[in-house]
């Protein structure tokens, strides 16, 4: 940026307007607010009418945990690299990806503190991941994880060491060596344009605004695929430490990017302007939801009125979703539904839409809009 005196003001050189970038990939990252993410990249897509790159068949995600292959992606073979925006959930794989999306597609991603995102995948993962299954909490779990977490079931229980660095592409069972880690840090640098914070949610959606050249209104969210505190257990401050050293791998990665994002925000936007946006940002949130919502917050499955609207629910969380306000608009309505639609739904309906002659995907819930008609 130009420093300026003031007898040189003439010399002040415009910002030039960028482009909003079109083609990305987000690699959407487990428990990492990236429901979230998710909803904010689909809308984007409808509103530039962009094809987005869909699981194919009855799947909602792109082949995870299986390593990702280009031909995971619905009318791959048909399609192409003709790809827009891909965002739903996959294990990365540079090579494949680039047989799928464009040459000048902007890639980022999304990490979270290893200590709240365990906590959180212990909860949401508690029936479906041995080492999880057979421990009674999440202290019980910390206080020996090798008792529970057993080699030969490593595929299931992924979600219970290093998650983040398995949803890279690579081994969450390595061993943490600095040669390796740094080698890996360095290789995700390489592939990645940016990697967001999801404990600094807000200043993320800022930056990444930035980045892609979006408006605000393109970050603008409600806060998906939450659950009520009440399903939230206190980690002990042993187990805070016991999660930095089993799950060192991620650690590293958090460290690293966290530092990574600030630098980033102080050499692109510098913390003034971040401090102004993240406010205009918050108050825009504010008053959707004061034009959307029938309650000025989440609310439990059981309150959700709208039965279309009902995020998946899973193990011991209680996953929060929203109810609309009764009377609104047509066009206003469309915007609060795909605001609050819940991924499974969200993939669902864009599915639908990109290939209305494949069988649409099950998502065992009430459809929002039967045709494209109704558009």
């Amino acid at each position: 940026s130009y420093r300026i005196s003031k007898s040189h003001e003439e010399l002040v050189i415009p910002p030039t307007p960028c482009h909003a970038k079109t083609n990305v990939m987000f690699l959407k990252t487990h428990k990492a607010a990236s429901s979230t993410v998710l909803n904010i990249m689909f809308r984007f897509a409808e509103r530039y009418n962009l094809t987005v790159a869909l699981p194919a068949d009855q799947l909602f995600h792109l082949g995870y945990p299986r390593t990702f292959m280009a031909h995971f992606v619905e009318g791959f073979e048909t399609i192409g690299q003709n790809y827009n925006i891909m965002c739903n959930h996959l294990r990365f794989n540079p090579s494949e990806v680039k047989r799928v999306m464009a040459a000048n597609t902007f890639y980022f991603s999304i990490l979270r503190n290893p200590v709240p995102l365990l906590e959180s995948s212990y909860i949401y993962y508690k029936n479906n991941v041995p080492a999880f299954r057979s421990s009674k909490n999440v202290n019980e779990f910390l206080a020996s994880p090798a008792k529970y977490y057993h080699p030969a079931d490593y595929r299931e229980n992924i979600y219970a060491r290093n998650i983040m660095w398995f949803d890279f592409g690579y081994n969450n069972n390595a061993e943490d060596d600095v040669k390796y880690t740094q080698a890996v840090l360095e290789e995700i640098e390489q592939n990645f344009h940016l990697i967001l914070i999801a404990d600094y949610f807000d200043e993320s959606m800022i930056l990444l605004k930035h980045a892609l050249c979006w408006d605000l209104d393109d970050v603008i969210y409600f806060k998906l695929n939450s659950r009520s505190q009440d399903t939230v257990q206190m980690l002990s401050p042993e187990s805070e430490e016991q999660i930095k050293a089993w799950c060192s791998l991620d650690w590293k990665l958090y460290l690293h990017f966290n530092q990574s994002f600030w630098r980033r925000i102080e050499e692109t936007i510098g913390l003034e302007v971040l401090e102004k946006e993240v406010d205009h940002l918050r108050t825009r949130q504010k008053e959707l939801m004061e034009t959307c919502l029938s309650e000025q917050e989440a609310v439990r499955k059981d309150h959700i009125r709208n039965r279309a609207l009902l995020p998946f629910q899973s193990g011991a969380a209680s996953i929060l979703g929203y109810n609309l306000k009764q009377d609104l608009d047509n066009r206003t309505l469309r915007t609060c539904q795909k605001m609050v639609m819940p991924e499974l739904q969200y993939t669902s309906y864009l599915y639908a839409v990109q290939h209305p002659h494949k069988k649409r995907k099950e998502v065992g819930l009430p459809w929002l809009w039967t045709s494209r008609q109704e558009e």
